[in-house]
């Protein structure tokens, strides 16, 4: 008699997961593609896009590296900054904004990176807060930021110089390229040998060392990549919006997007852009009807989400599959 291994049990309901997972996110990618045309509000649509974008760059250090940062707005708001610039001084081309822009932001994710990554825990998050908040000082103070009244009508411009960017569907087809590109790049990160790598590190960081891996160097590359891509979620902001302001780069804006990673479930994919979804969904339902009171209804919601779903909406909905398919 031969004995089944349990991976090999496993595997049936396994492949059920998986092509259940790939047919939502076909279907996603499809409403996504004929949105405009069932009359969604391209402005609103992208706006999600770009916060999914940067809660799942959060997603990629707090979730499968396990590191907290409390100033992940410094780099989304810094490239927004950087990319308006360009754009509305220099007369760049979007694209060069945008690259420019996620290129700043891996700098000061570098910067930052360096100095913070020596710590862990409340250590390190209270480091990366107190570097963001030199960097929201720094664009205050800023000749090229407009101060507190920000950096206003920036151009879209043409991609490439060839394709107009002024009209919101042209644009908004741009954005839901770029998020489908970061999200296949982040989902190839982490199911590569580096992501697993940064896998052991969040669940043993000693026994990673032991085995001989510069963990350091790891969590600093994983550092540099989730700052680049918040700013490139930041240079798509100020694309689709025509500004960047100083709110970019509060420190509320790291919560919102630690609120956003939790709601959604830690550590998941689809999580992150769950979270920012419904989050930006709340802000523009609720700004006209409650004003400042949609910050309360928020903080309410997270609480009750903290309290019921421990990991997430997506994260208890995967753990509720695990458990129906062990059955």
């Amino acid at each position: 008699m031969t004995a089944t291994s349990p991976s090999t049990l496993a595997t049936p309901s396994m492949t059920q997961s998986a092509k259940l997972i790939r047919a939502t996110y076909i279907a996603l990618l499809v409403f996504a593609v004929v949105a405009p045309m069932l009359g969604l509000y391209p402005i609103f649509v992208m706006k999600l896009l770009c916060f999914a974008i940067f809660a799942c760059a959060f997603n990629l250090l707090l979730g499968f590296t396990g590191l907290l940062s409390f100033g992940h707005a410094a780099f989304f708001g810094s490239a927004a900054y950087v990319t308006g610039w360009l754009i509305k001084s220099y007369s760049v081309t979007p694209e060069v904004g945008i690259v420019a822009g996620t290129v700043a932001a891996g700098a000061i994710g570098l910067v930052v990176g360096t100095v913070a990554i020596r710590r862990q825990g409340i250590y390190f998050a209270m480091i990366t807060l107190a570097m963001a908040q030199m960097v929201y000082f720094a664009l205050l103070q800023a000749p090229f930021t407009g101060g507190e009244d920000g950096l206003q009508g920036v151009p879209r411009g043409a991609l490439f110089g060839l394709l107009s960017l002024e009209s919101d569907t042209a644009l908004y087809y741009v954005v839901v390229a770029i998020f489908v590109a970061c999200f296949l790049a982040i989902s190839r990160v982490v199911h590569s040998p580096f992501g697993q790598v940064l896998k052991m590190i969040r669940e043993n960081e000693p026994r990673a060392i032991s085995l001989g891996y510069r963990v350091d160097q790891y969590k600093l590359l994983a550092f540099v990549l989730s700052a680049a891509l918040a700013g490139l979620a930041g240079s798509l902001k100020t694309l689709i919006m025509g500004f960047a302001t100083l709110s970019d780069v509060h420190w509320s804006m790291s919560g919102e997007v630690i609120l956003m990673t939790l709601l959604g479930g830690v550590g998941t994919f689809f999580g992150p852009v769950l979270g920012a979804g419904i989050v930006i969904s709340l802000q523009d339902m609720l700004a006209d009807k409650v004003g400042s009171w949609v910050t309360v209804i928020i903080g309410a919601i997270f609480v009750l989400c903290v309290m019921a779903f421990r990991k997430g909406v997506v994260g208890e909905i995967q753990a509720y599959m695990e458990r129906r398919s062990k059955r």
